[in-house]
């Protein structure tokens, strides 16, 4: 033996049989974990974190469950990526994905064992992935140029991906909130534009759209409460130096008048440059950081309204609403481009004051105000919000539109097995696995909603047999439903979307055959 150890003393390597198993277990871990979640009777999870304060989240959406842990498995983090990349592409079906893939993982694992060689699975899967999506798209239903329907098949995605979420008792009221900020938008997916404040009281129904945009802070005293036709600057500059700061700045003086007049010249300081502001013939002024009471006086007398400490997400969204700039320097007045609106008011939301901008210079701009019990139903809600949000501005992008409630899946199911017939070779088995892959999540919506899963999944086969089938799981009364009359619809790209990323990611896990993991860095001792 005259290589004794390739690899560093800590570093272990798993090669092989171990290898496939380790990376095949994770996985299926992973989508255990958050399978539960899955549909209309899906469960929540509580999420306690180890940091300060122990904050807890109560969530069921699958990518946020998967962002928060802390995981070892090589594997297990390819399925986490591929949620992460869900949400942040299309929003909803976060779960799904992951759910899918490690069925499909689950599946292979049995073909494998059956001694099939990975790449024969892969290539398979691809194969059946491919025939799965032109299924899908033989059945798609696009309704862009009616309007009316355009907007009713926004409603039920909408109600359809809220559904399985905290929101479900008033999926209506929220669908209808989500469907007409969206429409605001005009097509854009700049989901910046639409704001979501959370304030704890009331119940959830009581939440509600307004045009405009709501600024989470107070009015100053003895300023005007109502503006009309307001130009605002906003802007990101100090106006907190009219006294010395004395900690920072040493000066010796040799008299307490000298105090008062380097005081007096900052203040003279302050002044110049209130009038600088001033002179931008504007009558609302907002600013990032602190004013202080001495520019606040100023302001007041010369009839502007000062707004301080309004966040950075706060200007930065005021700016791009109102149509201005963020201002820091003001010497030359015409190069500033100021932000207009028709009124600003001060509104009572709750116990709480907050100043309410309307008529502003982009029309799409609106704030959606969540009321709730605790803070931890708001999160939730907003999360959920977030999901329909996303799910419909790419809607509106690519109106095509399938039926829900598990249609899709069968649908795919019977297309892949009919190429699996037609395939000869080993391949056939990969494709029929992936077939069973897809009918697993009919199976697990059915299972979570405690229904009898076997045969429901069986009666659904039959149905979709016949020709131009529209039966999918009707959770609600427990049996075979027409989710066309129902209304339960998603979105295509949200589907094709857990199919290829699903696909993708388990024929990444499938490809292992060793992993190596690297010696823990030692820390030296710095004597």
């Amino acid at each position: 033996m005259a290589i004794e150890r390739l690899l560093k003393d800590e570093a272990t390597e798993e090669k092989g049989e171990r290898a496939r198993m380790a990376s095949f277990i994770g996985a299926m871990a992973i989508a255990d974990l958050v399978k539960t979640t899955l549909g209309p009777k899906g469960m929540d999870k509580i999420l306690q974190s180890t940091g300060r304060g122990r904050s807890v989240t109560v969530t069921n959406d699958g990518a946020t469950i998967l962002k928060s842990l802390h995981i070892d498995n090589p594997a297990a983090k390819v399925l986490v990526e591929i949620s992460k990349v869900q949400d942040d592409e299309v929003g909803d079906g976060t779960t799904s994905v992951v759910v899918l893939a490690g069925e499909l993982l689950r599946e292979a694992e049995k073909l494998i064992a059956t001694k099939i060689h990975p790449m024969t699975i892969i290539s398979g899967y691809r194969m059946a992935a491919e025939s799965a999506r032109n299924a899908l798209l033989q059945k798609v239903m696009d309704n862009k140029e009616d309007a009316e329907k355009f907007k009713s098949d926004l409603m039920k995605i909408a109600m359809t991906t809220l559904s399985s979420k905290i929101l479900s008792q008033d999926k209506e009221h929220f669908a209808k909130l989500a469907v007409d900020a969206v429409m605001r938008l005009k097509g854009s997916t700049n989901l910046e534009s639409i704001q979501i404040i959370k304030k704890p009281g009331g119940s959830l129904t009581d939440s509600f759209l307004d045009e405009g945009f709501i600024l989470d802070k107070k009015i100053g005293i003895g300023q005007p409460k109502r503006i009309e036709n307001a130009k605002i600057l906003v802007a990101n500059t100090a106006m907190d130096t009219d006294k010395v700061k004395i900690y920072g700045a040493r000066v010796r003086v040799d008299s307490m008048s000298r105090v008062a007049q380097i005081e007096g010249a900052e203040k003279d300081k302050m002044k110049e440059k209130v009038q600088k502001i001033i002179a931008h013939g504007i009558n609302c002024f907002v600013n990032r950081q602190l004013i202080y009471n001495f520019p606040e006086e100023l302001f007041a007398d010369a009839g502007i309204l000062a707004i301080e400490h309004a966040d950075f997400d706060g200007i930065e969204r005021l700016a791009l609403v109102t149509g201005g700039e963020i201002a820091s320097t003001f010497d030359n007045p015409e190069s500033v481009k100021l932000g207009h609106c028709k009124l600003i008011e001060e509104i009572m939301i709750g116990e709480d004051k907050l100043i309410h901008f309307s008529g502003v210079e982009m029309g799409q701009a609106c704030t959606i105000v969540l009321r709730g019990a605790s803070f931890h139903v708001l999160d939730e809600a907003e999360r959920s919000l977030h999901d329909a949000l996303c799910v419909l501005s790419q809607t509106v992008i690519d109106s095509r539109v399938l039926l829900g409630g598990g249609w899709p899946e069968m649908l795919m199911a019977k297309e892949v097995d009919e190429l699996a017939r037609k395939t000869p070779g080993k391949k056939s088995h990969a494709i029929e696995a992936f077939s069973r892959a897809l009918q697993a999540i009919p199976t697990i919506i059915a299972d979570n909603a405690g229904l009898d899963s076997a045969e429901l999944i069986s009666q659904l086969r039959a149905e979709h047999h016949k020709e131009g089938s529209t039966a999918g799981i009707d959770v609600i009364t427990g049996a075979v439903g027409d989710m066309g009359k129902l209304g339960i619809c998603e979105s295509f790209k949200v589907k094709q979307a857990v199919l290829l990323s699903a696909t993708e990611a388990a024929e990444m896990i499938l490809r292992v055959d060793e992993i190596i993991t690297c010696a823990p860095r030692k820390r030296e001792d710095r004597m």
